[in-house]
């Protein structure tokens, strides 16, 4: 069991380093048109759309991926509470 929660717990912390990875493509212009970029928006837009129906953009600032990575952290405190009980 140990490994089963081990494996998700560095899928989900891999996943919001890839996240963050998204935000900072932000910056750089052309970033999101490359094509590491289109393939990590086609994995985090998913995940970020609902978080963006819910949370509106405060100016030009967009929160929604800050809320995602909380989402993603409790998430995996959640992992270990379950596999914690076994």
């Amino acid at each position: 069991m140990a490994t089963i929660q081990s494996i998700i717990n560095q899928l989900l912390f891999l996943y919001s380093y890839v996240v963050i990875a998204y935000i900072l493509m932000s910056w750089f212009p052309n970033a999101r048109e490359s094509s590491i970029g289109q393939f990590i928006a086609s994995i985090v837009e998913p995940y970020l759309a609902p978080f963006r129906k819910i949370i509106p953009p405060l100016g030009m600032i967009d929160i929604s991926p800050i809320v995602a990575i909380i989402a993603l952290r409790l998430a995996t405190n959640g992992v270990n509470a379950i596999f914690s009980m076994f």
